[in-house]
C-alpha cells in the first residue's frame, strides 16, 4: 500500500501546482490585463509574491505579463524555488521570523508605498508570507515578535487565533498592504492554506479587510495563557484598530482564491479510486488536536475492518485542513508527524492498513520531514528501535520515533502549499 499512498500523494501535489493555479486566472489581451474575466488597463504593473509558493507564482505571472512589469520583490523560505530572473528574490525563515524577514517586509512596504493611483499592484500570496514577512508595528521589535509567535505555536492555538493576533501587531498584515498600495489598484492571487480558504485568514490577510478586532487578539492571548511582551500588551491595548470591510480602500482590491486543500484532497480522492479504492472524502476542515484526528480516523478504520462500514474495503480515506499540536515537552515534529505517530499507537497490531500525513509544502513544522508514512506495525518497529512510542508521543517527540521506524515521508520542498492531506488506506485482512 506504500507505493500507492505515494501515487496518491504526487496527484494531490500535482492539482496544487502554483504555476497552473496563476495561468488559471491571469492573462493578457493587448494592453489589458485579464484577471478572472475582469479587465484592467494599469500603467505600470509590480508585482510582489511572498509565501512558500512565492517563486512559481511569479515565474507564471512574469510568462503572461512579461515586458508590462515594471518591478516587484518575491519572498521565500529557505530551499524554495526562486522568482524569475527581473524580479529580485528575498530569503528568510519560517516559520518563526528572523532579520531577513523584517527587511523583506520593510522592502515591501516601501514598494507599496510608491505606487500611484494608475499603477496596479499583482499580489502573489501563498501560505508562510505570515513569517517571512516579519513586519513588526512601530514600537515592537523583532525579537518580542519572535517571543510572540513561538508562544503562539507552542499553545495549540488554531491558525484563525494566531492571525488574529498577528493583524493587530504588524504593519502589512491584516490589510496593511493593501492600504500602503492605495490609491493604486490591487490584486491578489491567494493560494490558500487555510480551513475555509478565508482571505483575511491566508498569509494574516495582507490585501484583505480584517474581521477581527484588538479585544479578539487579546482574548486569544488571554485564553491560552501567554503573557506577551510589554510592547505589544501595549500595541494590543492601546493600538489602531486594523481596516474593516467597510473600509474604501478595498473598493479598488480584489482577492481571488486561486487554490487551495479542496482541489487537493478530490485529485487525492480521484487517484485513489483510478487505483482501485473507494474514496471517502471525510472532510477538508480538519482542525483541533492531532491526537484526537488520528483517534477518529482509527475508529473509522476499524469499523471499516469489522463491519464495511461506512464502506467495504478497498477503501481510502481522505481529509485535509490543519491540525495543531499544544506541546507540553521537548520533542520535535510537527502535527503530521505526531498525527502519524499517534494514529500507528491506535491501530498497532491491526492488519489491512496504511496512512500518510503530511504538510504540502514539503516541511512539517521545524523538520526536514513532510510528515509520516506509518501501517500496523510501526510502533512495534520503533520499540525495536529502542525508543518508546508513547512516551515519544507524550513528549512531542514524533520526528525520531518515526526515523527509528524509516516512517518519515521526506518530499523536499513541494513548490506548494495548500495546508495538510491525510490519507488512509484501508484492505481486506
Amino acid at each position: 500500500m506504500e507505493e500507492d499512498l505515494r501515487e496518491i500523494l504526487d496527484a494531490g501535489l500535482a492539482a496544487a501546482d502554483p504555476e497552473d493555479a496563476v495561468r488559471r486566472h491571469l492573462g493578457l489581451e493587448g494592453n489589458e490585463v485579464l484577471v478572472s474575466g475582469e479587465r484592467l488597463s494599469p500603467g505600470r504593473i509590480f508585482v510582489v509574491a511572498a509565501g512558500k509558493a512565492a517563486g512559481p507564482m511569479a515565474r507564471a505571472a512574469a510568462g503572461i505579463l512579461g515586458g508590462k512589469i515594471a518591478g516587484g520583490l518575491v519572498v521565500t523560505k529557505d530551499g524554495h524555488e526562486p522568482g524569475p530572473e527581473g524580479l529580485e528574490t528575498l530569503y528568510a525563515s519560517h516559520p518563526e521570523p528572523d532579520e531577513r524577514g523584517l527587511e523583506a517586509a520593510r522592502r515591501v512596504a516601501e514598494l507599496a508605498a510608491l505606487l500611484g493611483e494608475g499603477d496596479l499592484l499583482l499580489a502573489l500570496v501563498s501560505g508562510g508570507a505570515s513569517a517571512l514577512l516579519a513586519d513588526p508595528a512601530e514600537g515592537i521589535g523583532l525579537g518580542e515578535l519572535k517571543q510572540l509567535t513561538s508562544a503562539l505555536l507552542r499553545s495549540g492555538a488554531s491558525i484563525d487565533e494566531i492571525n488574529a493576533v498577528r493583524k493587530h501587531v504588524s504593519t502589512l498584515k491584516g490589510g496593511g498592504l493593501a492600504r500602503l498600495a492605495a490609491p493604486a489598484r490591487t490584486v491578489a492571487l491567494l493560494l490558500s492554506d487555510v480551513v475555509g480558504d478565508d482571505p483575511s485568514s491566508i498569509a494574516s490577510g495582507p490585501t484583505a479587510p480584517d474581521p477581527t478586532t484588538l479585544q479578539d487578539a487579546r482574548g486569544v492571548l488571554r485564553r491560552h495563557g501567554i503573557d506577551p511582551p510589554a510592547s505589544i500588551a501595549r500595541r494590543l491595548r492601546d493600538g489602531p484598530e486594523t481596516p474593516k470591510p467597510s473600509d474604501p480602500v478595498f473598493e479598488r482590491v480584489t482577492n481571488l482564491v486561486i487554490g487551495g486543500g479542496l482541489a487537493t484532497a478530490r485529485a487525492a480522492s480521484q487517484e485513489a479510486r483510478a487505483l482501485g479504492y473507494t474514496p471517502l472524502l471525510l472532510s477538508t476542515y480538519v482542525t483541533g488536536e492531532s491526537r484526537a484526528a488520528a483517534l477518529l480516523h482509527a475508529a473509522i478504520v476499524r469499523e471499516a475492518l469489522a463491519s464495511e462500514n461506512p464502506a467495504p474495503p478497498p477503501l481510502a480515506l481522505v481529509s485535509g485542513g490543519e491540525t495543531t499540536v499544544t506541546v507540553s515537552g521537548e520533542g520535535t515534529g510537527g502535527p503530521n508527524q505526531e498525527f502519524a505517530l499517534a494514529l500507528a499507537l491506535a491501530l498497532e497490531g491491526v492488519d489491512g492498513w496504511a496512512a500518510l500525513s503530511v504538510d504540502t509544502d514539503g516541511a512539517d513544522g521545524p523538520t526536514d520531514a513532510a510528515g509520516g508514512l506509518v501501517d500496523g506495525e510501526t510502533a512495534a518497529r520503533i520499540r525495536a528501535a529502542g525508543l518508546d512510542p508513547r512516551d515519544a508521543l507524550a513528549r512531542n517527540d514524533a520526528h525520531p520515533a518515526l526515523e527509528a521506524a524509516d516512517a518519515l515521508l521526506i518530499t523536499g520542498p513541494t513548490g506548494t502549499n495548500v495546508n495538510d492531506l491525510r490519507v488512509v488506506l484501508v484492505r481486506r485482512r
